[in-house]
């Protein structure tokens, strides 16, 4: 496999970097519709007429009707007027369009470059299933939301972390993919001795990975809206009610004391190995480019912990909220990014 990119892979790197972006906006939709509380209010799944709004108080009054027969309605918004449903009906219907959107943005140009005969033969098993991907995650989107329709007043945390995973997931390789046609490779005879840092690297964007895990947890189970202190909950390091729950693991997905605690405990370890690769580097021989992506890990670091503690300590108002989810889309597009420029002195392999 050549090493340099080839100039047809261009437009296809951009077009990937524009569903990235796609992808980002609908991270932020889907905070504020969490947020807000409105991911229950359709509550039927309909990909083509969906993809229209209702039309007149008729069609209206179906969807509250409809809406008014699950557990959140019954036991927490008994009374709500037509227009208090349409105010958070609107939240999800534009989540469930702008995610329409990006199907449409990805399939149309993905059909054009095959046509034309752009896609080269090894990318196009990568695009191929970045569409099947993207079905999945519509479909386990979902999945999300029919477990909120019995037996409880939300969705299930366990389906909202993974449906938030496989979004970052989705993001990540196609940011993945557009770095590798974007970037050439260079030579393999400069005197650059910041491979030793491809481990720690390594290790970024898995830890960020993990702490938006728990952050999906913390999200399901509102945890968010207790113990608004830092770094102290209720006055001490480790919560007395840490292990309330038996046996002890459920804890770590069901206790919401447990939950905050190790979101917060996940993300001050990525932040802390942050800075001791962001100190490091200055003493190893390191290319340019190299140096100037540290310096934006280094910063969506330290804004990714700024919202964090802000959105806590202000019981996650919905701008902050959303902006803390964004801010974990950017730390892990960082860490990615200073992940490759390390790795692709250490391979030539473009796939």
């Amino acid at each position: 496999m050549i090493p340099d990119t080839r100039k047809q892979d261009r437009p296809i790197a951009i077009w990937l970097l524009v569903c990235c972006a796609m992808i980002m906006i609908m991270a932020v939709i889907g905070a504020i519709t969490r947020l807000t509380e409105s991911g229950l209010s359709i509550m039927v799944w309909e990909p083509f007429k969906g993809a229209l709004p209702p039309m007149n108080k008729e069609d209206w009054l179906r969807l509250f009707d409809i809406y008014k027969q699950i557990p959140e309605y019954q036991q927490e918004n008994v009374g709500m007027s037509l227009e208090e449903f349409k105010e958070i009906f609107w939240w999800e219907f534009i989540h469930r369009l702008w995610g329409r959107a990006i199907g449409i943005v990805f399939l149309i140009p993905f059909l054009c470059f095959l046509i034309k005969g752009q896609v080269r033969k090894p990318l196009l098993p990568h695009l191929v299933f970045m569409f099947v991907l993207g079905g999945l995650q519509g479909g386990l989107g979902w999945y999300m939301v029919v477990s909120g329709f019995a037996d409880r007043t939300d969705v299930s945390q366990y389906r909202l972390t993974a449906h938030l995973l496989m979004a970052f997931a989705i993001y990540g390789y196609l940011f993945w993919i557009a770095l590798k046609l974007l970037l050439p490779m260079p030579s393999r005879n400069s005197a650059i001795t910041s491979a030793k840092l491809h481990l720690p690297l390594m290790l970024i964007p898995l830890l960020v990975t993990i702490t938006i895990a728990s952050g999906g947890l913390v999200a399901g189970l509102n945890a968010g809206m207790i113990y608004n202190t830092f770094p102290l909950m209720d006055g001490q390091l480790l919560p007395a009610s840490y292990n309330d729950i038996t046996p002890w693991h459920i804890n770590i997905f069901e206790n919401v004391a447990a939950v905050q605690f190790n979101h917060r405990v996940l993300a001050i370890s990525t932040f802390t190995l942050t800075i001791i690769v962001w100190v490091w580097a200055f003493f190893l021989t390191r290319p340019a480019a190299l140096t100037k992506a540290l310096h934006l890990l280094m910063a969506a670091g330290i804004l990714q912990v700024t919202l964090g503690i802000s959105t806590l300590l202000l019981v996650v108002p919905v701008s902050l909220g959303a902006m803390h989810q964004a801010g974990g889309l950017l730390y892990l597009t960082a860490s990615l990014y200073t992940l490759y420029l390390v790795r692709r002195d250490k391979s030539l392999s473009l796939y």
